[in-house]
């Protein structure tokens, strides 16, 4: 009877644990579910896109709700992931798959600004790659950099016979080749200048070309040798699969920018090149009834040249000559003519009136742009497959009367009137940057060094007289005029300077770490007033700003306190100085300069502590769950 029992009790303990084992991974399931959606819940909101630990609980900017106490305010900001260290937040590829955006491929959409939403914002700080040096000073970066800061070397191998780049040692050289010129684009420019029959070979045409758009650029070594024949080229090429081209020139401290000739304006206005050129740039001229090279018509100044170096201008084959005779007859009904062609090249011209349009039949394709259409118009403005006429006053004049350079960048030019101002007032506004980037100098003397800047952005450049005042500096200026002031950037351009329309409530399209000075004079103030987030563009401009390199940032006194509350954050306390500036005619009331000085990271910095990594990860992991 006890044997019995005893095996009784065994069995209704085994049948126990078999009905308690179920429940128990049940409720451990359970709990486990519970914790990581607590965790996703957390950290999705401390470090996910759009977050800034540093926000007020409503959300609001704290320069503009004016009730931010220093204590709340931010003594880091995250960095993040290396995997993000190439960010360019508004051409992300990555964004455009994740919001499945519907994008025509064929017309280059998906290499077009497409920008996060401000949820979608990153707000951390873009880490440099391992390794990141201080890049080479120009000139000797024109000719080499430091692979560690681009550590990329696709390039180098897909067009190793071309004479792009070669990968030597911990550096990559760069021998001045192209996939047109592979003996070196100095001796193209001067095959070119030959052919025009410019005086002395010189590509410059005694001082009467000055600014050049170069299209499908590569790496920008046209643009790199132009520089000594004192012409400034807009190099121009988009984040395609050579990606890293236009990183390469900027590192190289060569004018350059990313950009497509997509369906959008390039953000130029009207009239701002004396040439453009097209070296095997692999762009479909013919599409869309020509709408690619109307545009580049649009930008040409009145008796611009646009260099065609393509196998369509010299080969014999079926296909090469069908397109050689469109490209004809479209540059034909565009009133372009053909001024020179040799070997390899064919040079074309643009009308210096609007006579050849108007004797041209009214059914001719491309028409004429309607008369209420503005050619300088040119942010998120969609490109229109027609020809912009000239102005009465210029066809009158038949031209832009520019005088040459180098007098051109102190001369009032003849489209200051069309935005109402004087020439009085444009040399007085010569004169006030004159003293102002003067006094710059003297408050930096103490931590400048010979070629401490080559790469340099105005981000409100006004008429360009920042830019003018550096003239004698080994520089180049990217001048930005921001939307509501886009109408300015014509004066920049006919002074002989470059630049591009911009709003700085968005990301700019550039790599990180391209420029070595950044000066912001009232820009915070402007997108105080649109409702913008200061915050936001600190972070963009530490995005940009390379290590080591200055921001000058000139604003009234309620923005400067605001920023120098970042600065540690930002890590832009390498060295820091802030005075009242004399009060000019430009000044719109009192005034204060901060220039800070961006760290450059250690590897402590570089590398995220690895508590920070695990969160990131987890917060990933709960976005995909």
């Amino acid at each position: 009877m006890s044997v019995t029992l005893g095996q009784t009790n065994k069995q209704t303990m085994k049948h126990r644990n078999d009905v308690s084992f179920p429940k128990l991974l049940k409720f451990v399931l359970l709990g486990l579910t519970v914790c990581l959606g607590l965790l996703c819940f957390y950290y999705g909101w401390s470090f996910g896109p759009g977050s800034r630990l540093s926000d007020d609980p409503d959300g609001s900017d704290p320069l503009f709700a004016g009730s931010r106490q220093v204590a709340e305010l931010p003594k880091t900001i995250h960095i993040c992931d290396m995997q993000f260290s190439e960010l360019i937040p508004c051409l992300d590829r990555n964004l455009i798959y994740q919001l499945k955006l519907k994008l025509n491929l064929t017309l280059m959409e998906h290499y077009e600004r497409h920008c996060p939403r401000p949820e979608r914002l990153y707000n951390c700080l873009i880490p440099p790659p391992l390794g990141y040096k201080v890049p080479v000073r120009w000139p000797a970066s024109r000719d080499e950099v430091w692979m560690a800061n681009i550590p990329h070397t696709l390039l180098a191998q897909e067009k190793s016979d071309q004479n792009w780049m070669v990968v030597n040692g911990d550096k990559i050289n760069f021998p001045g080749g192209g996939t047109h010129f592979h003996n070196g684009a100095d001796k193209y420019i001067v095959a070119l200048s030959r052919m025009l029959k410019f005086p002395d070979f010189k590509f410059n045409n005694g001082g009467n070309i000055r600014t050049v758009l170069d299209v499908g650029c590569g790496v920008a070594s046209f643009g790199a040798y132009l520089l000594s024949h004192h012409v400034i080229a807009m190099s121009l090429a988009p984040n395609d699969a050579h990606e890293n081209q236009i990183q390469f020139a900027l590192e190289r401290g060569i004018p350059s920018t990313l950009g497509i000739l997509g369906t959008k304006r390039l953000t130029y206005p009207s009239r701002s090149f004396e040439l453009a050129h097209c070296s095997r740039c692999r762009i479909d001229w013919l599409q869309r009834d020509g709408i690619l090279l109307l545009e580049v018509d649009r930008l040409l100044r009145p008796g611009g040249y646009f260099v065609y170096s393509s196998p369509e201008a010299y080969a014999h084959d079926p296909e090469n000559q069908r397109i050689w005779s469109a490209m004809s007859d479209l540059t034909k009904r565009m009133c372009w003519k053909v001024v020179a062609k040799k070997d390899q090249s064919v040079v074309w011209a643009k009308p210096l009136t609007n006579s050849c349009y108007l004797k041209r039949n009214p059914w001719t394709k491309p028409p004429l742009c309607n008369s209420d259409d503005d050619p300088d118009a040119s942010w998120n403005v969609s490109m229109k497959a027609c020809i912009s006429q000239y102005s009465a006053k210029v066809h009158r004049e038949r031209g832009s009367r520019l005088t040459p350079w180098p007098q051109r960048l102190t001369t009032a030019p003849p489209r200051l009137e069309e935005i109402g101002i004087s020439p009085e007032e444009f040399q007085e506004d010569t004169s006030i940057w004159q003293f102002r980037v003067g006094e710059y100098w003297k408050q930096m003397k103490s931590v400048i060094e010979r070629n401490s800047f080559r790469n340099v952005m105005d981000m409100n450049s006004h008429l360009g007289g920042f830019a003018a005042a550096l003239n004698g500096k080994d520089v180049w200026v990217m001048n930005v005029a921001p939307v509501h002031a886009s109408a300015n950037l014509k004066i920049v351009y006919d002074r002989g300077l470059i630049g591009t329309v911009h709003d700085w409530c968005e990301a700019f399209s550039t790599y990180p770490r391209t420029y070595d000075l950044l000066h912001a004079w009232a820009v915070f103030s402007d997108i105080e007033e649109r409702g913008c987030s200061a915050e936001d563009l600190l972070i963009e401009m530490d995005r940009i700003l390379r290590p080591k390199g200055f921001v000058i940032i000139r604003d009234k006194p309620s923005v400067i306190n605001y920023i120098r509350k970042f600065v540690t954050a930002l890590k832009w306390d390498d060295w820091l100085s802030e005075v009242e500036p004399r009060v000019d005619a430009l000044s719109s009331g009192e005034e204060r300069v901060l220039i800070a000085r961006k760290k450059l990271w250690d590897e402590e910095h570089t590398t995220m502590p690895a508590a920070i990594q695990s969160l990131k990860k987890k917060k990933r992991q709960c976005t995909e769950t």
